[in-house]
C-alpha cells in the first residue's frame, strides 16, 4: 500500500516536478487559464455522466479521477508561485465555513424532505490532521 500524501508533500512534489520535468511554472495568467480549461473538462464529463447531455460516439471514454487530479494540480501550481500553504488556507478555510455555516445548512427546509424533522444541533470536533 502507497502512503498518503498530505497537502504540504503534494505541494513540495509538485514543485520538484515542475522544476525538474516541466523546467519552470506557466506564468500566473497562463496556470489561471489552464485552470478553467482543467475545470471545463470536469464539467463535461460530469455534464455526460450525471446531466442530460450524452457522449458522442467519436469521444473516448474520460476519467473523471484524472481530470479531478489535473484541477487539483494546476490549483496547486497556483498556490506554489503564489506562496499560499494549502494546509494552512485548508485549514482555515474549513473553521470558517463551519462558523458561518453552523445552522445555515441544518436550517435549510430545501436541503431535507419535508417528512425529517429538524436535527439536533451536533458540536463536533473539527481539530484534526489533514494527510
Amino acid at each position: 500500500m502507497k502512503e498518503e500524501i498530505s497537502l504540504r508533500n503534494y505541494q513540495e512534489m509538485v514543485d520538484e516536478w515542475i522544476r525538474t520535468v516541466g523546467v519552470r511554472y506557466f506564468s500566473e495568467l497562463s496556470n489561471l487559464a489552464q485552470l478553467v480549461e482543467e475545470v471545463g473538462e470536469v464539467a463535461r464529463i460530469m455534464s455526460r455522466t450525471y446531466g442530460d447531455q450524452s457522449f458522442k460516439s467519436s469521444e473516448a471514454k474520460q476519467d473523471l479521477a484524472d481530470e479531478l487530479a489535473d484541477v487539483f494540480f494546476v490549483l496547486t501550481c497556483i498556490a506554489n508561485q503564489t506562496g499560499v500553504d494549502l494546509t494552512k488556507a485548508v485549514r482555515k478555510n474549513f473553521e470558517k465555513k463551519t462558523q458561518r455555516d453552523e445552522k445555515r445548512h441544518r436550517d435549510n427546509p430545501k436541503l431535507r424532505p419535508e417528512s425529517d424533522p429538524k436535527p439536533e444541533p451536533k458540536r463536533g470536533n473539527f481539530d484534526f490532521d489533514i494527510a
